[in-house]
């Protein structure tokens, strides 16, 4: 049983929900926040409360609509494989989905009275993508594409950032593009290897409406901005010039390209680009976080 669950949550997989919360609070540590440990402690667990909901929601609904049988599993994609081969337990990740969305709902609420009405701006759209994400905005191409993207950059880190005590400020908002460029590109090159199977099941993401070179082009723009957005950013003094640390990665984004057009081009495996890509995206956010540590406290 914990095995199944572990499997349904893709528990390998939160560990970019805990980056983004820890930049949230090294942001917030940043912009002179006093952090309460119990605060940080509730919003964590309802980030990756939403978090295994989501995966579990969509382990389920791929399992219902025959979309695991379809897909070619790598360690990236395909789903993890758990209902598949103990599909008695499919019962138990819908269980699973919902004690989490109830979870996000009562820590939800509780942060609201906290925080006041306007926290629902935040709540009520992040409950609806958790629901929805697998079901509904899979069938939207924008949609689709921008979902985690706004999950993890505006709903969860905006969203931290506020209950942590700190400022929606101009940088704090460039930091939140920035994952969103990151989170959706980790999503989108996902996507690439089921383009087939999702096809049979009605799905229509971008690399199924648009083609995998196309894809890749936007692929390579978003990452482009988000380096441009650092910059720009620290040039205009909104971010601290450590930030200028995510450059760094700037020689992996270039072997990730290649790797993509090589595999495209003779049709060669995607698993190291995917690695790579999930690679990459853990480490702007941490180098971003380790910049603003070693910050002197400012208004970010």
């Amino acid at each position: 049983m914990f095995k199944v669950l572990l499997g349904v949550s893709r528990w390998n997989f939160l560990s970019l929900t805990v980056l983004t919360i820890a930049l949230a609070a090294v942001t917030a540590r940043y912009q002179g926040a006093e952090i309460q440990q119990l605060q940080l402690g509730l919003v964590l667990l309802l980030a990756l409360c939403a978090h295994i909901s989501v995966n579990a929601f969509n382990e389920y609904f791929d399992f219902r609509s025959g979309l695991d049988l379809l897909t070619s599993r790598t360690p990236f994609s395909g789903g993890s494989g758990t209902l598949p081969q103990q599909p008695a337990y499919a019962g138990v990740a819908l269980l699973l989905a919902l004690v989490t969305l109830l979870l996000v709902i009562g820590i939800g609420l509780y942060l609201t009275w906290q925080l006041g009405g306007k926290a629902l701006w935040i709540g009520i759209p992040g409950v609806l993508l958790l629901y929805g994400y697998t079901q509904y905005l899979q069938r939207s191409p924008l949609l689709c594409l921008l979902a985690p993207g706004v999950g993890f950059g505006v709903l969860m880190f905006l969203g931290a950032l506020w209950a942590l005590g700190a400022q929606l400020t101009a940088g704090a908002g460039v930091i939140a593009v920035i994952l969103l460029l990151l989170c959706s590109n980790l999503l989108l090159l996902n996507q690439f290897p089921d383009v087939e199977a999702d096809r049979q099941v009605g799905r229509r993401h971008l690399p199924i409406v648009w083609g995998l070179v196309p894809s890749a082009k936007l692929f390579a723009a978003f990452y482009l901005l988000a380096y441009l957005l650092l910059a720009l950013a620290v040039w205009f003094g909104l971010l601290p010039r450590f930030c200028l640390a995510m450059l760094l990665t700037l020689p992996v984004f270039l072997l990730l390209w290649q790797r993509i057009n090589k595999a495209l081009q003779h049709n060669a495996d995607l698993v190291p680009a995917l690695a790579l890509n999930v690679l990459l995206v853990h480490l702007c956010p941490l180098l971003l976080l380790l910049a603003l540590y070693w910050s002197n406290t400012a208004t970010v």
